[in-house]
């Protein structure tokens, strides 16, 4: 998947409390929770310090916030909706691949009419004619085929991803058009695709900068968005949080 790329549903989804925590009192001993899904956790915590303290707090701000501040809306939007039009050919082919014929029908609807009405994708003509935006990509093939996450990652720059979600990424960058990108055509499509998505952050830097735990905050977060994902907005239901932290609690008994 997208990764950083991703944060805005990620911290959207992320409103539930990690378990990722260590209670400790002078009568109980030190009990912590370990996490299988992240068994590189010493260093993603670092590279996470890293993107989340350095990178985005000294550089990543200050040009979003004059982005957002001096670029016009309506500008913006259209840069958004250029750049999701490029995705919806490996949309078609991901949404295929899937047995999902009427949403590969759909994205490749959406790519002919808004390249040619729609100024390239400037202008989203499609949603207006009712063939809503849906794009679906190779890491969720996978997972639909039943290949696991693999171990979670913190990716310098690109931020939270997983090993079948960067084999995914790989696989989508072989679609029409990016196949046919110059390196720096690709480089600029990821700078404005990113500057475009954490523009969209802004009003919601607050969760992140107050939780308690930022790192297994955006963990959580990332993994209820893979879910909501694969399976179209309607994940299984799953058990609730304070069920999860009584077990929890009934260890250290």
């Amino acid at each position: 998947m997208k990764d950083f790329l991703k944060l805005g549903l990620v911290l959207s989804l992320s409103f539930l409390p990690s378990l990722s925590f260590a209670v400790e009192s002078q009568s109980t001993p030190e009990v912590e929770y370990i996490d299988e899904r992240d068994p590189w956790e010493g260093v993603n915590r670092s590279i996470w310090y890293f993107n989340y303290q350095i990178l985005d707090k000294k550089l990543f701000r200050p040009v979003v916030y004059f982005y957002a501040d001096y670029v016009p809306e309506g500008a913006r939007n259209g840069l958004d909706n250029f750049l999701h039009n490029l995705e919806e050919p490996s949309s078609a082919v991901n949404n295929l691949l899937q047995g999902k014929g009427g949403w590969a029908a759909n994205a490749t609807g959406r790519f002919l009419i808004n390249s040619t009405l729609g100024v390239v994708g400037i202008f989203d003509v499609a949603s207006n004619m009712g063939l809503e935006r849906k794009q679906d990509e190779f890491g969720e093939v996978l997972a639909t085929w039943g290949v696991p996450d693999g171990p979670y990652l913190m990716l310098p720059v690109l931020g939270p991803s997983t090993i079948r979600d960067e084999v995914g990424d790989y696989v989508d960058g072989l679609y029409f058009p990016y196949a046919n990108f110059t390196f720096w055509q690709s480089a600029a499509r990821w700078a404005l695709d990113g500057l475009s998505t954490r523009s969209k952050l802004i009003g919601q830097e607050a969760i992140l900068d107050n939780s308690l735990d930022p790192y297994s905050f955006v963990k959580e977060g990332y993994y209820q968005y893979v879910a909501y994902s694969i399976y179209d907005g309607n994940p299984p239901i799953q058990e609730d949080d304070e069920e999860l932290l009584e077990e929890y609690l009934d260890e250290l008994d």
